[in-house]
């Protein structure tokens, strides 16, 4: 597999840590989130629009940006693709089935998942293109593109579906483990060859996209500890890709970036993590489980910064916009970091519902879904 031209996957797809986010502490700390400081804002950023598709419910949906229009999705089967210019509707539809994951597209067909493992595939128009059924639950959102919708179930099973006729063409099974941590994962696609995607015990694969076998499987870390909580060891959020290296961070492990040709371990650290990275190419940034904001280094993996202005407040998964390392937390508040030091240099409030999936941008506006399925768009200046 060779991957070494340069191109950039963000992180569309992220995570959320349901009754699990605490267990590697009984500290009544991780209770208490720090209070908001106040800071002089050194970013301009303006809301110019919101709109909403539905509340989440018990699940994860994260929209997903694809030129100038954003596509997302709500536990009420609501589906919409949305100029990320104005906010108003292309167009917006209602899939027959309570949905637990969502969304994926690649412009032209758009995916959701349901828990029972039904798979809904919209074409151009938002109309019902063929529905599939996946081999269990669904929480994660879809990858499509490259002629396939690819969807994996709770237990880490990924199928791969081809995109216009929902023909099933290849099942890839992970090692199972006795406990994981019931979370959003997503999958992250490696050009025309390959789809990065992390498991529960720390195991990391870039997955065959015709034929569903590993070009190469690696560890992001290791389960250690007695017991089998001491020992959840998933692969939290997606990988993130950037030219021939990927990054990913597990919980209660480490967090790493490999070679995406081999699967190669360019530089690991102790770390844990419930919601994902962002790299680019030249940092690397992840909240901890304290919700503790690093940046390191991409090349060498030397840390640069950290920010603990936001310990407890549950952070979703970082984007990197330009200057700015931009992530959500469980009140709705946006924060932008400065990429340079991890300095707040900008703050906007939502609806007050969690932030967990990572901000998109489409075209030159930031899009951020809360739990409470509302969409905001932001444009900083």
């Amino acid at each position: 597999m060779n991957l070494l031209k340069r191109y950039a996957v963000p992180v569309a797809c992220a995570m959320t840590v349901l009754t699990m986010a605490a267990c590697s502490s009984t500290k009544d700390e991780r209770r208490v989130p720090t209070p908001l400081t106040e800071f002089k804002p050194v970013l301009d950023v303006q809301q110019t629009w919101k709109s909403s598709v539905g509340k989440a419910g018990r699940y994860l949906f994260a929209p997903v940006a694809v030129g100038n229009a954003v596509y997302a999705a709500g536990a009420n089967g609501s589906v919409a693709k949305i100029d990320a210019q104005t906010g108003k509707d292309i167009w917006r539809t209602k899939v027959d089935d309570d949905l637990s994951a969502g969304v994926g597209s690649d412009g032209n067909l758009t995916a959701v998942g349901a828990l029972k493992g039904g798979v809904f595939v919209l074409g151009p128009d938002g109309k019902l293109l063929w529905k599939g059924i996946a081999p269990g639950e669904i929480i994660s959102p879809p990858l499509v593109g490259n002629g396939l919708v690819i969807v994996r179930t709770v237990d880490g099973q990924i199928t791969a579906f081809n995109a216009q006729t929902g023909e099933q063409k290849w099942n890839y099974r992970n090692r199972a483990v006795p406990l994981n941590l019931r979370v959003s994962s997503g999958m992250t696609f490696a050009g025309d060859q390959a789809v990065l995607a992390g498991f529960p015990g720390g195991g990391f694969a870039a997955i065959n996209l015709q034929t569903g076998d590993a070009f190469w499987q690696t560890p992001v870390s290791y389960p250690k500890g007695v017991t089998e909580v001491e020992r959840i060891n998933d692969v939290t959020g997606a990988p993130a890709l950037v030219g021939a290296q990927t990054c990913a961070v597990t919980f209660q492990g480490q967090i790493g970036c490999f070679d995406a040709n081999s699967g190669r371990a360019v530089w690991e650290h102790k770390f844990s993590s419930t919601s994902g990275v962002a790299e680019d190419d030249t940092v690397v940034v992840a909240g901890d489980d304290w919700a503790v904001m690093h940046a390191f280094d991409a090349v060498t993996g030397r840390p640069l910064w950290t920010n603990d202005k936001l310990k407890s407040r549950d952070v979703g998964v970082p984007f990197l916009l330009g200057h700015a390392a931009v992530v959500g937390d469980f009140q709705g508040y946006v924060h932008f970091l400065s990429r340079d030091d991890g300095s707040f240099v900008a703050r906007m409030k939502t609806d007050g519902s969690a932030i967990t999936a990572a901000p998109v941008l489409a075209g030159d506006t930031l899009v951020v879904q809360t739990h409470d399925g509302d969409l905001y768009g932001f444009r900083p200046r």
